[in-house]
């Protein structure tokens, strides 16, 4: 593999392996439920099968995630908009009909951000920035792989990276985790 990092954050070569995150408005808490992190890896999972997308890497933390992706349709753009649509349709939904303590200020904090954007009608759950980084040299990927394989353990969650559930270590180190993965090598 030669990958590498050459700066710019737009994602040019949609079949490009780009390193992103996904944040949500106002760094809210919104993943510190399990029903909200397990909406993120089913729509991973959907887009795997049904967008050929590859999943190379992912941890998913309480205010944002991190991923490394790529496309294998060339429609890398097309598919990352379609995932975090669907995943905001589908966590309002959560949000609106399961038990949630913060139910209503977290509506009133989504539907205030959604105000005066051209995309979101009533809600909006994510920040506009991606932050893509394409991943040119094995270097450069192994330092993403790195970062977001420790994200949990930094954080002082766990001691080990393969602890984490909603991360793809487990995948690596035990060789299964709550979601299969496309191995970058």
């Amino acid at each position: 593999m030669n990958y590498e990092f050459t700066g710019g954050y737009k994602i040019r070569d949609q079949f490009g392996l780009f390193f992103m995150t996904f944040t949500v408005v106002e760094w809210i808490d919104l993943f510190s439920r399990k029903l909200c992190k397990d909406i993120l890896v089913k729509n991973m999972q959907h887009c795997r099968m049904r967008k050929e997308l590859l999943v190379g890497a992912y941890v998913i933390m309480t205010n944002h995630m991190h991923v490394i992706w790529q496309s294998k349709s060339g429609r890398l753009s097309d598919t990352l908009r379609d995932y975090k649509s669907f995943c905001t349709k589908e966590l309002i939904n959560a949000i609106e009909n399961n038990p949630e303590s913060r139910k209503d200020w977290l509506l009133r904090a989504f539907e205030f951000h959604a105000k005066g954007t051209n995309q979101n009608k009533d809600y909006k759950i994510w920040t506009g920035n991606n932050h893509p980084e394409q991943i040119y040299t094995e270097e450069f990927l192994r330092t993403k792989l790195d970062y977001i394989h420790n994200n949990p353990v930094r954080a002082g969650w766990v001691a080990k990276p393969e602890d984490y559930l909603y991360s793809y270590a487990s995948n690596y180190i035990l060789g299964k985790g709550i979601m299969e993965i496309d191995y970058l090598f």
